[in-house]
């Protein structure tokens, strides 16, 4: 999870979070290049007073101006429409969970299992144990298997909300009447924290997400508890 002061991403937990660093520092390189190029070029045409008459009126010189911009964008655009579809492939998932979105906290619904669901809100700050984040943790955690294919259903009861965990690499919008789909798989074990991403009311900050990531045994493990004390 994030940590104070940090400025860069949270640590990727899912493959498709890691293209997106990766994409993210190819891109800002490239932003990098041309800063400094344009920098360059701002300072030079300031600090000296020698004209060149090539550079007045030439041909090469806007030709390679119009082309170098196109093969920027083209090396922009393919990585990122590439990592487009693969957020958007769900393939064949081991499980699915419908996430509901209320004012203010969240329903989740193993659809693969008869009856196991619940309700998770946010504890209250007063009721929190050491070790424990402040706005961040839930009475009930959406408990997943690692290195599966997961399907979230994402929907709202109200208004708009947005199911957001950013280590994973998901953010999909909750919409009332609409049936809203993400996929992911946790890479690892680990507890990742998220929120909702669109205001929603007056208790928007106070509606959190935890997604915990644990082996297969112990998924089945909880799961069969769950069920027995349903």
């Amino acid at each position: 999870m994030a940590h104070p002061s940090q400025l860069g991403f949270q640590d990727a937990a899912s493959p498709v979070m890691e293209e997106l660093l990766h994409f993210h520092d190819h891109a800002l390189m490239i932003v990098f290049l041309i800063s400094t190029l344009v920098l360059y070029i701002i300072i030079a045409m300031v600090s000296t007073k020698l004209t060149n008459k090539f550079i007045l009126d030439s041909q090469e010189i806007e030709i390679v101006w119009t082309i170098l911009p196109a093969v920027i964008l083209f090396l922009i655009a393919f990585p990122s429409l590439r990592i487009l579809y693969l957020m958007d492939e769900i393939g064949s998932p081991h499980l699915t969970v419908k996430a509901l979105g209320h004012q203010w906290y969240w329903t989740y619904e193993y659809t693969d299992y008869q009856d196991l669901s619940f309700d998770s809100y946010m504890i209250p700050t007063q009721d929190l144990t050491p070790g424990q984040f402040r706005l961040l943790e839930t009475d009930h955690r959406m408990v997943i298997p690692m290195n599966s294919p997961i399907r979230v259903l994402i929907a709202s009861d109200d208004v708009l909300h947005s199911w957001a965990v950013p280590a994973l690499g998901v953010k999909t919008d909750a919409m009332p009447g609409r049936l809203n789909q993400t996929a992911f798989i946790a890479a690892r074990p680990g507890v990742f924290y998220g929120q909702c991403s669109e205001i929603c009311g007056a208790n928007h900050s106070f509606m959190p997400i935890v997604v915990e990531a644990v082996p297969l045994i112990h998924f089945e493990n909880w799961s069969s508890l769950m069920l027995e004390d349903a």
